[in-house]
């Protein structure tokens, strides 16, 4: 793969060269590759098989785990989220020792991988609220929390240039891999001033079904506001906002 240069960028074939854009700019590959019926027949493509089972599989769940957690996620987003996630979703297919190669899954794998996934990249939340906390799932009675002791925000917030306010935000529920279906419930606090008066301690509890079977997730985040005129703005439309997963519970 190589990268164009020059004031003319191209798009399309020519000949043997495909001249394309991506996020790195404009590139060129030489056009090329094997049959798609040899790939889908062959004996000797069998890995390749397996292995492409497999990445489409990861794909559906990261597509999956994002929807679930859209209503959070909305607040904050890094453009490579969907690749990031989706690699991520390969690893735990693979860490699966029930189904034989090609016919792994995510709920057979190690789901508890996702915990410390930030959906954020550019502004992850360890790097942002520095507060204790605990989490904790109780399958049995369906029960998926968050608590977090009084704080004093300019202490433990590490709030973007501009901020006047902040607000906590979460999010808990099951979601089943193989039936491409989801039940998350989500929580957030009032907004709170960024100074050095301490807050009420706070507690988020998110219910699913008691003994579910699915695997649970539970995801905190942090957003950033402007006071302007008595109207609170996104800081920055969202750009500095945290997410990540606090816990799983895999089945």
């Amino acid at each position: 793969m190589a990268k164009q240069k020059g004031i003319l960028k191209l798009r399309g074939t020519i000949g043997d060269m495909t001249f394309y854009k991506s996020r790195d700019g404009y590139m060129v590959r030489e056009k090329g590759g094997i049959e798609p019926e040899r790939i889908a027949n062959d004996p000797a493509f069998q890995r390749t098989r397996e292995n492409g089972e497999e990445f489409g599989r990861g794909g559906k769940a990261g597509k999956l785990f994002r929807h679930a957690f859209q209503g959070l996620l909305i607040r904050c987003f890094d453009r490579r989220l969907v690749s990031r996630l989706h690699r991520l979703m390969v690893k735990i297919i693979k860490t699966d020792t029930v189904n034989i190669r090609g016919q792994r899954t995510v709920t057979e794998g190690n789901s508890n991988m996702l915990v410390g996934f930030d959906f954020n990249e550019r502004s992850k939340f360890d790097s942002r609220f520095y507060a204790p906390y605990t989490s904790a799932i109780d399958r049995a009675n369906g029960e998926l929390s968050v608590s977090i002791p009084a704080l004093v925000p300019v202490n433990l917030v590490a709030a973007p240039r501009g901020t006047t306010h902040f607000r906590i935000f979460s999010g808990g529920g099951e979601i089943d891999f193989d039936g491409e279906q989801f039940s998350v419930a989500l929580s957030e606090s009032e907004l709170l001033p960024w100074d050095n008066t301490p807050t009420e301690a706070l507690i988020h509890t998110h219910s699913v079904p008691e003994a579910s079977t699915h695997p649970l997730f539970l995801a905190l985040g942090i957003e950033f506001f402007q006071e302007t005129n008595g109207e609170f703005y996104p800081l920055k439309n969202g750009a500095f906002n945290s997410l990540t997963v606090v816990a799983a519970d895999k089945v």
